[in-house]
């Protein structure tokens, strides 16, 4: 069987992969031995994804909303069709009335011509991407601290560090192939510490486990940092030569105190202060947090980087910040400029010279008003403002775990899809585009560790179906822009131009090796595996930030619980692709079979004490409603807390939709339900 060296795309970790092909078509996957992120390894979805394009559900031609229902459609009408409905509503209400949301999983192409098509056609900053709906947190923090929004080192890098500290994260069911980099890294003498307040898989294996009360993150890092200065481990050659806002930070620190942080926390204080010395004597200690999970606000993302500058641990090898994308291309979306206040390359929508310089080069007049997030967007469609909505292989309905995005959709005039299948979101569109699958185009992405790679086409794309990036090019022409894009080589030239840390990432260059890690540019082609290595940030120093103890989660005996809203491995069985390929939607239903509606996790001791079976059905309530559903017993959750997964929309609407802010944490009470 021929083979073709290529990326997975299914998740932000970029493992280096092989696609076999059949009579044309994609027919199995196998890892590459020597890629340098995963070295032989993949997970489960990397074994099975190229599944998803054999799938007989695909789409296969454009379909309109008529009458009578959807309707296959040719190219040229489906085009025509969404230019003259996009060209009404902008004329009638102006181009703030557009949305344009895309996936993570989207290409870098394909990110880039949408937003393009935005700002440059249309004339809004409408633009965000799927995971927007839980906010952007972890861009700007990284943004103000560090002056770039991303991980710093590669993912190899982990097995050089001598202290792995994993924040809020089930690295074991969200990121496996992350997990065994870690695990193999411990047996190898790596000390790992683990914060989070459920006890997962690599939870048993740390050397210090701070199962934590919800909420009290950015307590337990004040904290830690208190404890760093007090014995004066701080690096201050690293601080005096490289940061600012050191004594705003130190004056913030003088708030914490380790027994009482301990206790609000709900940690042994000796287990902090071991967990705080270990990671400030490592020689080299990294810091893992995902930008999935909501539960991760700014101010704990703030004070778990703090601890990274306060010990110098960034820019050496195994030294670093990873903030890890669960989605394939969360970092290149965002790189791209699919944000509502930022351009391609993290310049502000409202920076005169960043909208100067790209309206030149696209040749347009730039809207300079920070647009609406998806959020916003899909919370209710602005408010009624949003009345055309397009939809890049992006299924809100269905995974927007915030509002009520089927309720929203409803309420929009004009839809366009983009999507390899009838989604429960393209149920609610005027036109369908169908896209090609893992394969079927050749396109880049750029991996949680800002590798930039080209995944190729080894198959023919069945159908009338067109990579998406071509379906964007179609509309704007139909809208009157001159866009010449003979292939996905001339986008990436483009992006180049516009993202300058992407200057030097032709398909060539990135074909020579295993991708580029940007910045990547003319004077170093090669890329940058490690940010800062150079000393960068003498000029342009690290801020700290001042972070003070935040308001506790409120307990009562009323509702003496608190409600915990995340991801788990149990959330991936709402995945569109892996509901479309066999032994995935297999593998990914297991738990279900017990649970077959959906569950939340109460704590062993909590159930006993409340006289609650496991399957048994309960009564969840907080001030604003109650929901019924079933427990899940288990020791993963601490006592204290219940885990709701994001996927178990029933109490996320129920308990959550009442909450102010939509907070992660929920006070709550559980009541069993009597015969």
């Amino acid at each position: 069987m021929p083979h073709q060296l290529t990326t997975c795309t299914f998740c932000g970790v970029g493992c280096g992969l092989y696609l076999e092909t059949a009579e044309g078509r994609v027919s199995g996957a196998y890892p590459s031995l020597s890629h340098p992120t995963n070295r032989g390894r993949i997970c489960l979805r990397g074994w099975h994804v190229h599944e998803v394009s054999g799938s007989p559900d695909r789409l296969l031609h454009p379909l309109i909303r008529r009458s009578r229902g959807f309707e296959e459609a040719t190219w040229d009408e489906a085009v025509e069709l969404i230019a003259e409905r996009l060209r009404a509503i902008v004329m009638q209400h102006g181009p703030q009335a557009v949305a344009f949301l895309d996936s993570p999983r989207c290409s870098n192409e394909e990110a880039y011509l949408l937003q393009k098509l935005a700002r440059a056609v249309v004339g809004t900053n409408n633009v965000d991407h799927g995971t927007g709906v839980y906010v952007h947190n972890s861009i700007n923090v990284l943004l103000d601290m560090l002056g770039v929004p991303a991980t710093t080192n590669p993912i190899g890098d982990l097995s050089l560090s001598d202290v792995i500290l994993v924040d809020g994260v089930d690295l074991a069911r969200q990121l496996p192939t992350v997990a065994g980099i870690v695990l193999r890294a411990k047996l190898d003498g790596a000390r790992l510490i683990v914060v989070d307040s459920r006890r997962h898989r690599l939870a048993g294996h740390a050397d210090v486990f701070l199962q934590i009360r919800p909420g009290t993150e950015a307590t337990l890092y004040g904290a830690m940092a208190r404890v760093i200065i007090d014995r004066g481990l701080e690096d201050r050659s690293f601080l005096k030569s490289r940061c600012g806002g050191f004594d705003a930070f130190l004056s913030a620190t003088e708030h914490f105190d380790l027994l009482t942080a301990a206790e609000e926390c709900g940690v042994p204080p000796e287990a902090l202060e071991e967990a705080a010395t270990l990671y400030a004597e490592a020689q080299a200690a990294s810091l893992v947090y995902s930008t999935g999970l909501e539960a991760r606000h700014e101010e704990t993302i703030r004070a778990a980087v703090n601890l990274a500058l306060l010990t110098g641990q960034i820019g050496r090898p195994g030294a670093g910040v990873y903030a890890l994308t669960e989605h394939n291309n969360l970092q290149g979306v965002c790189d791209m400029g699919m944000l509502p206040d930022m351009l391609p390359g993290y310049r502000r929508v409202t920076d005169e010279e960043a909208s100067a310089r790209l309206g030149s080069l696209w040749q347009a007049e730039l809207p300079r008003e920070v647009g609406l997030s998806a959020r916003e967007v899909l919370g209710g469609l602005g408010n009624g403002a949003i009345r055309g909505l397009w939809l890049g292989r992006y299924d809100p309905a269905s995974t927007a775990f915030f509002g009520d995005a089927a309720w929203a959709l409803q309420q929009c005039e004009f839809i366009v899809v983009q999507h390899l299948f009838m989604t429960e979101t393209a149920a609610f569109a005027d036109v369908i585009l169908p896209t090609t699958a893992f394969g079927e185009e050749t396109v880049t992405f750029t991996s949680t560790d800002r590798r930039i790679q080209v995944a190729e086409k080894v198959a023919a794309a069945p159908g009338a179906t067109e990579p998406a990036w071509r379906h964007i090019v179609r509309v704007a022409r139909a809208l009157g822009a001159e866009w010449e894009y003979d292939g996905p080589a001339d986008v990436m030239a483009e992006i180049g131009q516009a993202v300058p840390f992407y200057e030097a990432a032709s398909y060539d260059n990135l074909r020579r090796d295993f991708g580029v890690q940007w910045p990547c540019t003319w004077q170093r082609p090669v890329g940058t595996p490690r940010l800062f290595a150079d000393g960068s940030g003498e000029q342009h120093p690290f801020r700290l930030q001042p972070v003070r103890p935040p308001v506790p989660v409120p307990r009562s005996a009323e509702f003496p619980l608190t409600l915990v809203f995340g991801y788990s491995n149990y959330y991936w069985h709402k995945n569109v692709l892996i509901q479309h390929s066999e032994t995935l939607k297999r593998e990914y239903r297991i738990l279900l079979l017990d649970y077959p509606e959906g569950f939340v996790e109460v704590n062993t001791e909590d159930a006993r004490e409340l006289s609650v079976r496991d399957g048994e059905t309960i009564r969840v309530c907080s001030a604003g409603g109650c929901v019924e559903i079933a427990a899940r017993v288990t020791d993963e959750v601490r006592r204290g807390a219940v885990f709701a997964p994001f996927f178990v929309k029933n109490v996320d609407q129920a308990i959550r939709g009442h909450a102010a802010n939509g907070s992660p944490y929920v006070p709550v009470r559980i009541e069993r339900i009597r015969p």
